[in-house]
């Protein structure tokens, strides 16, 4: 770097290499922070709670709290869109280039300190690797810092533009520049800048306008993400390729789409018969953020509900924390030490008040809509204790929240039926026998879906969830309530297009069906196209 001062006059400038390369890192880094802004801007009702929320750094108490301020917040929201806009505009055009960098200096450190590299990072946020105490943020922030060691004008910029001298400061640099060339001090030193410098200081002009249209291009295309926010970024899994815009109904005060998002692959329930690695192999795949991937995928192709278990709560609520998802909640809730009670089907005081407490705790986790397993409503119906599910109606029903019954034999909605129960919805397994796996029908017994899986193939193999569905037709055609058929693909036995349509055709007012990520659009279309083509539907819609 040269440095001459002559009086009032005092310049620098760097050499040609060096000058390119700060040039570039101005541009570089420039643009990631413009980017980031404009994703924010873009984003409809973007906020930084979720990254506060995640916060698993020494100061986490605060950034908490801060969170649950909703006037503070919305003021850390307009200075990060607003803070990187404006900073990032500033690098980009080498103008205030100084300020600019110290600005941009403090708000990545403040990132930093939200969420340091030396903390694993929660896995629903992106970031741009995670190494011992070094991020893409970290590294941001050490190029901004040498670009504020460098005096200001030292690179291509406006700040050279502006600094161009005039009246007696010029005529004391034309001076030096009168002087043989050996001696002359460099073009920024003295600020008369040839023409290509001048250009050279606008080159970024255009950029901002080729910025700000890729931008926008690539929210059309597969939405912009905020990548210092809260968004996960989500890959593009063709929704483009989606149909149509998916019907929904009303289930009480909901709004709920036709297909419901169910909770049994993301949880590993596979129904995979004698293929015992295919359980592992979906834990393994639906990674924390795979699942929250597929929430978010689902959404937006219109699937608006999700049936989870009581072990999947604390996810979902984080979900909506961390992406602001508006996914709804239909909770399936059990008696306590629930897998031994399907063995040994005994009502004992601690199973009875195990229900209770699952209720409550799925009232506390803000669920929708809250029903009870329809393996244990079963064994309720079977061991004539009706009055208990009656009981757990009331004190769902009771919070304002919809209570519904699940069951896999038709004798649960029948038995309901009769006690004059009054569920809000049924939750009923719907789909055709006639696929290979499924057992002789004279061999099937009520009740012993979810029971002892048999080695014989012509008994209950954990092979068929409707046992009798003519039965299920008949009934359910009766029944003026809204009706969720589940398993209505016997566990993958049946393709979507037929056990879609079949469902729908026989009187099923919503579908719940399993999904991983790369699934979501195929099952979409195939129910816009069973939807419509529903001919002589004899059950009236009840949602």
């Amino acid at each position: 770097m040269t440095e001459m001062t002559d009086g009032n006059l005092r310049g620098a400038s760097l050499s040609r290499p060096v000058t390119t390369i700060v040039f570039c890192l101005r541009l570089v880094v420039g643009s990631v922070i413009v980017y980031e802004g404009l994703s924010k801007l873009l984003t409809p009702n973007w906020t930084t709670a979720p990254y506060l929320l995640s916060s698993q750094g020494v100061l986490s108490p605060f950034f908490h709290w801060l969170a649950t301020m909703p006037g503070l917040l919305r003021a850390v929201d307009l200075l990060n869109i607003w803070g990187l806009l404006m900073i990032g505009l500033m690098l980009l055009l080498g103008c205030f280039t100084r300020l600019s960098s110290a600005c941009g200096i403090i708000m990545l450190a403040v990132y930093y300190v939200v969420q340091p590299s030396l903390v694993q990072p929660d896995p629903r946020i992106g970031f741009g690797g995670h190494y011992l105490g070094i991020n893409t943020t970290l590294v941001e922030l050490l190029g901004l810092a040498l670009i504020l060691a460098l005096p200001s004008g030292a690179s291509w910029g406006l700040d050279r533009l502006l600094r161009r001298p005039t009246g007696k400061m010029a005529d004391v640099q034309s001076q030096a520049m009168s002087q043989p060339r050996s001696v002359r001090p460099q073009g920024g030193a003295v600020g008369l800048l040839s023409r290509r410098e001048t250009l050279g200081d606008l080159a970024t002009v255009p950029f901002l306008g080729i910025l700000g249209y890729t931008t926008r291009q690539k929210k059309d295309q597969e939405k912009v993400h905020a990548v210092t926010g809260a968004t996960i970024k989500l890959p593009n899994l063709s929704l483009k390729d989606l149909k149509g815009k998916l019907p929904q109904g009303n289930l009480g005060k909901l709004k709920v789409s036709r297909v419901i998002l169910g909770g049994n692959l993301i949880a590993g329930g596979a129904h995979a018969r004698d293929l015992i690695y295919v359980s592992s192999l979906f834990k393994a795949y639906n990674t924390e953020r795979k699942v929250y991937e597929t929430l978010a995928l689902a959404e937006a192709a219109g699937v608006n509900a999700f049936l989870l278990g009581n072990g999947q709560m604390p996810m979902l609520k984080r979900y909506r924390e961390l992406t602001s998802g508006k996914m709804q909640t239909i909770c399936q809730v059990f008696p306590n030490d629930f897998m031994q009670f399907m063995v040994d089907p005994v009502l004992t005081e601690d199973r009875i008040q195990g229900l209770v407490t699952d209720i409550n705790r799925a009232i506390d986790y803000g669920m929708n809509a809250i029903y009870v397993n329809g393996s244990a409503a079963e064994r309720f119906v079977k061991l004539g204790r009706i009055d208990l599910l009656a009981k757990a109606l009331d004190q769902i029903k009771s919070q304002g929240i919809l209570g519904g019954l699940g069951g896999h034999s038709i004798e649960v909605p029948i038995q309901c039926e009769k006690a004059g129960l009054d569920p809000d919805f049924y939750v009923k397994t719907m789909h055709r026998d006639n696929y290979w796996s499924a057992h002789p029908r004279e061999n099937r017994v009520e009740f012993s879906v979810d029971s002892r899986k048999l080695p014989d193939h012509n008994q209950f193999h954990d092979n068929i969830f409707d046992l009798f569905p003519e039965k299920t037709v008949e009934f359910m055609g009766t029944v003026k309530k809204p009706w969720i058929a589940f398993k209505v693909l016997a566990g993958g036995a049946i393709p979507p297009k037929d056990g879609f349509k079949y469902a729908f055709q026989n009187g099923a007012d919503f579908i719940c069906v399993g999904m991983l990520d790369f699934q979501i659009i195929e099952d979409v279309n195939a129910a816009l196209e069973a939807l419509g083509s529903i001919e002589n539907r004899t059950r009236p819609w009840y949602a």
